[in-house]
């Protein structure tokens, strides 16, 4: 597959960002901590050259904790801040907020030298479609500030967020970057739901998806669906679609749902905790 996204709407909102990066002290970029290097936008490295940098490792809790570990200690090596929560349940959140001011620490201390006091910091937060970045702000205000949704584009314009007299948010919509360069990155960003599955074969991306899992571990599929594994990717999507009783006219089995329901399953953590991305693999930083 050579999957490519990049919609109209993105280029205004890269601009707007661009427009409103003078006024920002940190940029705080939401990831999925499942593919850590395909959820990053290179472009952000050029819109924050010179900010306050923080990474939120979000949906931690739909992957390996022990990757995650290995991915926190990637970034700190990085100078960069990095946090790693749960936004839905809130899990990290109480991290964030000392965080940030830990991460713009240079910054107060500059400013209080001039006298100037109780200057909130400004933070932007950026990040690809999907990866949670409006329930992350939400969680965050502890009030829903922002629309969410579970497929991309949600976000459309800017909002200011005040967290308190510490702390300003600057929402951005989520943007991808014009070309992925490594077929990987944009396999990746379709597994998670970053890319919108219309203009997706959503069963070639769930053969690919089959793949993957088992090169990770032949029994995630296995445990799930209780079938063998061996095979073809197209095999085995049949299998599940007997499994799960997914069948067309003339009994014949419904790929095509049987893989809608791998990739929703898999996106929603139901096959189990998994990392697509480790901090060694070639195949992502290659």
């Amino acid at each position: 597959m050579n999957i490519q996204w990049y919609p109209g709407h993105m280029t205004k909102a890269r601009r707007m960002m661009e427009e409103n990066i003078k006024l920002i002290d940190l940029v705080m970029e939401i990831i999925d901590a499942r593919i850590p290097v395909s959820s990053r936008n290179p472009d952000i490295d050029v819109l924050a050259k010179g900010k306050a940098r923080m990474v939120i490792l979000n949906k931690s809790d739909l992957a390996k904790e022990e990757i995650t570990k290995q991915w926190e200690k990637y970034f700190t090596a990085q100078n960069i801040t990095v946090v790693k929560m749960n936004s839905r349940s809130g899990n990290g959140m109480k991290t964030v907020q000392n965080a940030i001011l830990e991460a713009c620490r240079e910054k107060i201390e500059r400013d209080r030298k001039r006298g100037i006091i109780n200057r909130p910091v400004r933070a932007m937060v950026v990040g690809i479609p999907n990866v949670g970045k409006s329930t992350f702000i939400n969680t965050l205000a502890g009030k829903a500030c922002t629309k969410t949704g579970n497929k991309p584009g949600v976000t459309k314009g800017k909002q200011w967020i005040r967290l308190n007299k510490n702390v300003e948010l600057l929402d951005t919509p989520g943007i991808l970057w014009p070309k992925f360069e490594n077929k990987t990155v944009g396999e990746h960003l379709a597994m998670i739901g970053s890319v919108n599955d219309e203009i997706l074969d959503t069963t070639e991306l769930a053969c690919e998806l089959i793949t993957v899992l088992n090169r990770i571990d032949t029994q995630l599929l296995a445990d799930r669906y209780e079938i063998e594994t061996t095979g073809t990717p197209y095999e085995i999507i049949e299998r599940i679609a007997l499994a799960r009783h997914c069948f067309m006219k003339g009994e014949r089995a419904d790929i095509a749902k049987a893989g809608n329901i791998l990739l929703d399953e898999f996106r929603n953590g139901k096959l189990g905790k998994i990392s697509l991305e480790f901090p060694t693999s070639e195949e992502v930083h290659g």
